[in-house]
C-alpha cells in the first residue's frame, strides 16, 4: 500500500493546477472586465469634456464675431471684421464635431439644432447691424432694433449653451460616480494583476531563454547563409547593392569590389565613384540611368562597360527594383551582373552564324550544281548509251556488254542518288508555309503517286479519318509518300501487303521523352505493315541518313527515304518512331502538334 501517498500527492497536484488554471482564468476575465468598464467610463468622460469644450469654443466664436461688429461699427476700420469673418468657419467647425459627438443623443441633436437656428438668426442679426450702421444706409431705429435684438438672440444662445451644458454634466456626474466606485476597486484588481502578471514574467522568463538558444542556432544559420550568398556572388559572378534615396546612402556587397578589380571596402560608395570605373564610351548613358532612378524610381536592365584599373574591359548588365519600408522610404535593390563571357560567347555566336550563313550559301551552291550541272553529262551519260543497239551490243565482247550494262545501272543509281539528296536538301532549304491542311486529303495524294507499285503488290491499304491541321502540305505528302513506299518495298514475296494508318489525339505528357512538353496536344498517327520488319536494335539507325539495313543488290535505295521522313516531322515539330519484329511487320508512328 505504499503506493497511495504518491497517487494521493498526483490527484492533489492536478486539482490544485486545475485550481490555478480556473483561478487564473477567473481573474482574467474579472480584469478583462473591469478595464473594459474603466475604458468605458473614461470614454464617456471625455466625450462630456469635448462637448463642453466645443460648446465654449462655439460661444467664444460669436463673442469674437459681435466684439468685431461693435468694433468696426465704431471705428469703421476693416481690421476689427477679422474676428468676425473667421468666427463662421469656426462655428461651422465646431457644430460639425458637436453634431458628431452627440450622433447617439436625440435629445442633444435637437437642442443642436435649435442652437444652430439661434446662431444663424444672431449673424443675421450681425448682417443687418451692419447694413444700417453703413453712412450709406443708416437707419438709426432699425439699427437700434437689431442691436437690442442681438442682445435677446446673445441671451438665448447662452440660454441653449448652458441647457446642453447641463445636460451633459448631468450625464457625466451620473457616470463620474460609477467611475469612482470602479476605481475603489483597483488596489484588489491591481494585486491580482500583479501576481498574474508575475506568473506571465516567469513563463515569459523561461520562453525568452528558450528563445535565445533558438536565436543563436538562427544567427548561426543566418551566418552560414551570408558566407553561401557571398560564395554565390563569387561563383555566379554577379553583386547586390542597396540605394537609400532618402539618405543617398549606397551599400555594396564585398563582391561589388570584386567584379569592378579592387579589394573589398576600398573606396565609399558613391554615384561618382561609381561612374569613374565606367568606360568611357558608356559613362554618358550610366549617367543618365542614374538619373532616371532619381526621376521616376525605375531602373530597368542596361548594359554597359567598366574599366578596371589593370585597364581590364568587363561588361556589365544592371538592373533594380524599388523597396519601400515600414517608415515610408525607398531602397532601390540592385544586382550587377558581369556578362563577359556570355558577351564573348555572344560574339563566337555571330561569328559561327555567319560562317553557317556562308555553308548556306555554298549548300544552294551545291543544289543548284545538282540540279543542274551535275545532272546534265548524268542525262548524255544515259543518252548515248541508250543509242547502242542490240546489234552494236552483238558484235561486242562479253566482258564490254558487261561493262555497258554496269555503267547503265550505275548511272541509274546516280540518278536516283541525285534526287534524293535534293529532295533531302529540299526539306532544310525551302520555304516553309504552313497551311491548315486535311490530311486525309494529302494521304490520297500521296497513294495516287504510289498507284503503279500499289496495283503491282495488290496492296490493301486502310486509313482512319485524318485530322485538319496547319502543315507544309508537299512535306506532309512527301512523308505518307515515302512511309507507306517503304512498307511496300520491305513487303514479304509470299504475303499480299496490307498498311494499316491510324490516328488519335494525345497529351505531350504521356511521351515526355519524345514530345516538346510547352505544347500539349499531339495527334499520333500510326503505319502499320506486315512487311518483313527489322531487328529492334536498329530501330533509331535507321532514320540516319545513308544507313542501310540491307545491301543494294537485295533492296535498291539510297538510304535516304527515312532520313527525309524524320526530317519533315521535325520540321513541324514532331516526331517519329519505329518499332518492329522480324517476319512479323513494322510500325512507324508519327506525332504531329495540334
Amino acid at each position: 500500500m505504499k503506493w497511495l501517498p504518491r497517487f494521493n500527492s498526483s490527484n492533489s497536484l492536478r486539482v490544485i493546477f486545475v485550481i490555478a488554471v480556473f483561478i487564473l482564468l477567473f481573474l482574467s476575465s474579472i480584469a478583462y472586465k473591469h478595464n473594459q468598464d474603466l475604458n468605458e467610463s473614461s470614454k464617456l468622460v471625455m466625450h462630456t469634456y469635448e462637448i463642453n469644450i466645443q460648446l465654449e469654443r462655439l460661444m467664444s466664436a460669436i463673442k469674437d464675431a459681435e466684439t468685431g461688429q461693435r468694433g468696426y461699427i465704431i471705428t469703421r476700420n476693416n481690421r476689427f471684421l477679422s474676428p468676425y469673418l473667421y468666427s463662421r468657419d469656426k462655428v461651422n467647425t465646431s457644430f460639425i464635431t458637436l453634431k458628431k459627438l452627440t450622433a447617439d443623443n436625440p435629445a442633444q441633436q435637437q437642442n443642436l439644432r435649435r442652437l444652430f437656428k439661434l446662431i444663424i438668426q444672431r449673424f443675421t442679426s450681425f448682417e443687418n447691424c451692419f447694413k444700417y450702421s453703413d453712412p450709406k444706409t443708416y437707419d438709426k431705429r432699425k439699427l437700434d432694433n437689431h442691436m437690442f435684438g442681438g442682445r435677446v438672440l446673445m441671451e438665448n444662445i447662452r440660454f441653449q449653451v448652458d441647457k446642453m451644458n447641463d445636460i451633459e454634466k448631468a450625464y457625466l456626474q451620473k457616470k463620474l460616480k460609477i467611475y469612482a466606485e470602479e476605481i475603489s476597486l483597483s488596489p484588489v484588481f491591481s494585486i491580482s494583476l500583479f501576481l498574474t502578471a508575475l506568473i506571465f514574467i516567469i513563463l515569459s522568463y523561461r520562453q525568452i531563454s528558450r528563445d535565445i538558444k533558438s536565436l543563436k542556432v538562427y544567427n548561426k544559420k543566418l551566418l552560414i547563409s551570408s558566407r553561401l550568398m557571398s560564395e554565390s556572388e563569387t561563383i555566379g559572378k554577379f553583386s547586390t547593392w542597396q540605394w537609400d534615396l532618402d539618405t543617398q546612402k549606397i551599400d555594396y556587397s564585398e563582391n561589388q569590389y570584386r567584379l569592378l578589380g579592387v579589394w573589398p571596402n576600398s573606396f565609399v560608395p558613391e554615384k561618382k565613384t561609381f561612374l569613374d570605373f565606367v568606360h568611357p564610351d558608356d559613362k554618358e548613358a550610366v549617367a543618365e540611368s542614374i538619373e532616371n532612378i532619381l526621376e521616376k524610381k525605375q531602373l530597368p536592365f542596361i548594359y554597359y562597360k567598366v574599366l578596371r584599373p589593370d585597364n581590364e574591359i568587363r561588361y556589365f548588365k544592371s538592373t533594380g527594383k524599388i523597396l519601400s519600408d515600414q517608415q515610408g522610404g525607398n531602397i532601390l535593390l540592385g544586382i550587377n551582373f558581369d556578362i563577359t563571357d556570355e558577351h564573348l560567347l555572344n560574339i563566337e555566336l555571330k561569328e559561327r552564324n555567319a560562317e553557317l550563313e556562308a555553308s548556306n550559301k555554298e549548300l544552294a551552291s551545291f543544289n543548284h550544281v545538282a540540279s543542274h550541272d551535275l545532272q546534265e553529262p548524268l542525262r548524255k551519260i544515259q543518252t548515248f548509251i541508250s543509242r547502242v543497239s542490240d546489234a552494236d551490243k552483238a558484235v561486242l565482247s562479253d566482258s564490254a556488254k558487261d561493262y555497258i550494262y554496269k555503267i547503265e545501272v550505275s548511272a541509274k543509281r546516280m540518278r536516283v542518288l541525285i534526287d534524293d539528296l535534293l529532295l533531302f536538301s529540299r526539306t532544310n532549304t525551302t520555304k516553309k508555309e504552313f497551311i491548315k491542311s486535311n490530311l486525309s486529303e494529302l494521304l490520297e495524294n500521296a497513294k495516287s503517286e504510289l498507284t503503279e507499285i500499289i496495283d503491282e503488290k495488290k496492296a490493301i491499304i486502310t486509313a482512319s479519318k485524318l485530322p485538319k491541321l496547319s502543315v507544309i502540305p508537299y512535306q506532309i505528302e512527301q512523308l505518307f509518300i515515302n512511309l507507306i513506299g517503304n512498307s511496300l518495298k520491305y513487303s514479304q514475296p509470299d504475303l499480299v501487303p496490307e498498311i494499316s494508318i491510324e490516328s488519335e489525339k494525345v497529351n505531350s505528357d504521356q511521351f515526355p521523352e519524345l514530345l516538346d512538353q510547352n505544347i500539349k496536344k499531339f495527334y499520333k498517327i500510326t503505319f502499320t505493315d506486315n512487311g518483313m520488319g527489322f531487328d529492334p536494335q536498329f530501330k533509331e539507325t535507321i532514320f540516319v541518313l545513308f544507313q542501310r539495313l540491307h545491301s543494294r543488290q537485295d533492296y535498291p535505295g539510297t538510304g535516304i527515304g527515312l532520313a527525309i521522313c524524320k526530317k519533315i516531322v521535325e520540321n513541324h515539330k514532331g516526331s517519329i518512331t519505329a518499332d518492329s519484329t522480324p517476319d512479323e511487320g513494322s510500325v512507324f508512328t508519327v506525332f504531329l502538334p495540334e
